[in-house]
């Protein structure tokens, strides 16, 4: 029989809490803005358009930022 191991418990969770990717609604908020962006500039409304294409682009680089950084976590 196995004795119990401490160590491989502890590596479990943390890789358990590492799979949760929690920066998904970053992305999902950063298309959203994309399609309001582009419905808007379809109906001619040039200032609501230019406003969600740039709360699109800032949520989609703070995905990116948040995914590279948790890529590199991984890794290592």
């Amino acid at each position: 029989m196995r004795p119990f191991r401490v160590g491989i418990t502890r590596r479990v969770v943390i890789n358990e809490s590492l799979n949760r990717t929690e920066f998904k609604p970053m992305l999902h908020y950063a298309i959203v803005f994309f399609v309001i962006a582009l419905i808007a500039a379809v109906l001619g409304f040039g200032g609501v358009a230019g406003a969600a294409a740039g709360i699109a682009k800032i949520c989609f680089f703070v995905f990116l930022i948040i995914a590279v950084v948790l890529f590199f976590r991984r890794s290592v």
